[in-house]
Order: structure tokens, then C-alpha cells, then sequence
């Protein structure tokens, strides 16, 4: 897991992508890239805006979200530290499509397009890199419809938790997930109270244990194959 009050530096260097590059284009990142705070609550980035960089998640939490015309929120997934994400629109060069608020207060770092794109031309290991996480992404999004669609509450918040231990797109994920029963609610499309009562059951089954600061994941991979029983 990420220290918190870990340095912009070397948070960019703990990234994956960031140990594929040379000297020379490490040394590019690291003069370009830049920090910024975002308090919890607040916009990481607005639909609608120019996507002028690539974003990473140095500590706290952040969820990508749209909203309809009514105003119903509609979040489509939670982002750990260690986590990038913002190459679509960047390689599309588009104006973004949804909405990135901190669930906490969070520390992200910003590489700027000029020099995401210049690391397409000059790095084959990095395009590799982004080609496997547009891969992983569209995985995670499909499964993400399919749990919508198919599934019970109950497995939609097993399968949620579980979707958080990705080594590609979450790196650095403890096995104490910090997150509300309010932020999984958010993220399950339901209710805290409804996620509560689904983390309960999920408990009595010894996937999981609700700990002071989180939720304490115990049965990995039972989480992944969970479906709730009929009685549930």
C-alpha cells in the first residue's frame, strides 16, 4: 500500500508504467509532472473540460461519475492510489466525458499531454502499457454492466470489492479497502443502508470482516465468486 505522505517523485516512479521508461524520458516526466490537492468532495476534473493531462491518484480516493438531466448520480468506479486514468479521452483528444470527485481528500499527480503524448512516440514498452490497460479497462467496464444487469445486490457488492484488486489498474490496494459503506453504496448503485445490510451477509460468510477504517477483505477470491443463495 502507498504511504500517504509519500512524495510526487516517488509516487511516479513506484508507477509501473514509469519503470518501463528510460533515463531520459523518466527525467521528462519528472520535470513536467505536477501535484495539485483536492479536498474531499471537489472536482479532480468536470465533464465537458479540455483534457490537458493524464492523472494519477497519489493518496485518498476518487470515484468517476456522471449525472443525468434529473440529477440522479450514476458512479462508475472507485480510484485507489496508484491508480492513472484519462488516456481515452487524451488519445482521442476529446473533451472529457465524466466527472472525477474526491471521496476523501486526495493528492493527485498531473502529466501534462505534451508529454504523455511524446511518450507514445518515444517508448514502445509505454504504449504497451497504455494498450494493456485500455484492455483492462474495457474489461472491468463490461463486467461492471453485466453486474448491473444480472446480478443481486448482495453480489454486486462482492463483486465491487473484489473489482478493487486489480494489478493493473489498482496497483497498490491493501487488503483493508478504506471505504464507507456510504462509498461502496456509491459505487454498487445502491443505498449505505442497503450496502450495509449486504456487507453483513457478506461477513457472516467469512469473506470480509468491517473493520474501524474500512473493510477488511479476508477471501479474495471468494469475493469473485460469489452469488448470493436464494434465501439471502
Amino acid at each position: 500500500m502507498i504511504n500517504p505522505d509519500i512524495s510526487l517523485k516517488d509516487a511516479v516512479r513506484a508507477a509501473h508504467w514509469a519503470q518501463l521508461l528510460d533515463p531520459v524520458q523518466m527525467a521528462r516526466v519528472e520535470a513536467d509532472v505536477f501535484e495539485t490537492f483536492v479536498p474531499k468532495g471537489g472536482f479532480v476534473c468536470r465533464k465537458g473540460e479540455p483534457v490537458d493531462n493524464w492523472i494519477g491518484v497519489i493518496s485518498g480516493m476518487v470515484k468517476m461519475n456522471n449525472f443525468s438531466a434529473s440529477g440522479k448520480a450514476m458512479t462508475f468506479t472507485g480510484l485507489s492510489p496508484g491508480s492513472w486514468f484519462g488516456e481515452g479521452s487524451l488519445l482521442k483528444r476529446e473533451m472529457r466525458k465524466y466527472d472525477t470527485i474526491a471521496v476523501r481528500d486526495t493528492r493527485v499527480a498531473r502529466l501534462p499531454a505534451s508529454t504523455f503524448h511524446w511518450l507514445l512516440e518515444t517508448s514502445l514498452p509505454f504504449t504497451r502499457f497504455l494498450l494493456m490497460q485500455l484492455n483492462e479497462r474495457l474489461g472491468q467496464f463490461i463486467g461492471m454492466m453485466e453486474n448491473e444487469r444480472l446480478l443481486d445486490l448482495n453480489t454486486r457488492v462482492a463483486r465491487c470489492l473484489a473489482s478493487m484488486f486489480h494489478s493493473h489498474l489498482y496497483p497498490s490496494v491493501d487488503t483493508l479497502v478504506q471505504l464507507s459503506q456510504e462509498e461502496i453504496g456509491l459505487l454498487s448503485g445502491s443505498s449505505r443502508q442497503r450496502a450495509n445490510q449486504a456487507l453483513q451477509v457478506l461477513e457472516k460468510k467469512g469473506l470480509l470482516r468491517l473493520d474501524y477504517g474500512g473493510i477488511r477483505v479476508l477471501d479474495l477470491e471468494g469475493l469473485r465468486r460469489y452469488e448470493a443463495d436464494d434465501g439471502e
